[in-house]
């Protein structure tokens, strides 16, 4: 696999490889002393998640300010753009955030670690998305940074809905700014 450090360098792109013909493919979609090499520190994830969404659906930025999660995140089909947000107070690219175009065809996948707001918008007509977590969900904890902070500038790509508004659940709506939310030290 091939791991590379994105603008902001805690942030990591991996591109496995795959081994494809007429048939079908095969690719190797974890295997943990190589990601733990590529990321450069131990990591024990907790929980697999799998959600679906229908094309426009944004879902983020989330956090868990107690008990952060860092994710490992992939698409299985569709396409999405994958961002994250950094939120650690003391880091140099506070506030700075990367993203990624992640699709069924490349099979690239992203890790998120904790001190990030992490979230995504699905660009195709659907999009099963699937993250592994580092620390298991706690909704007591969980915190939404607003997804259109100007402060932040996150471009979405929302270019690729057509003109539409993405569609929002209740608390994503509600999402705090940078400036008035809870980050980490």
């Amino acid at each position: 696999m091939k791991a590379t450090r994105l603008a902001i360098p805690e942030v990591v792109l991996i591109e496995p490889r795959v081994f494809g013909d007429d048939r079908g493919f095969f690719f190797e979609s974890f295997n943990h002393q190589h990601f733990e090499e590529a990321i450069d520190r131990p990591v024990t994830f907790v929980q697999d998640n799998h959600s679906r969404s229908c094309k426009g659906v944004l879902r983020g930025l989330h956090y868990q300010i107690k008990s952060p999660q860092g994710k490992l995140v992939r698409v299985v089909s569709g396409e999405v753009l994958d961002v994250a947000v950094d939120l650690r107070r003391s880091s140099p690219t506070f506030g700075k955030w990367v993203s990624a175009l992640l699709n069924a065809e490349n099979k690239h996948q992203l890790w998120v670690p904790e001190g990030f707001a992490h979230g995504f918008v699905v660009l195709s007509e659907s999009a099963d998305f699937l993250y592994k977590t580092t620390s298991y969900y706690a909704p007591e904890h969980e915190r939404c940074l607003m997804w259109s902070d100007a402060d932040i500038g996150v471009d979405w790509m929302l270019e690729r809905l057509g003109g539409k508004a993405p569609q929002l659940s209740g608390k994503d709506q509600i999402g705090k700014l940078l400036c008035e939310a809870e980050v980490y030290a």
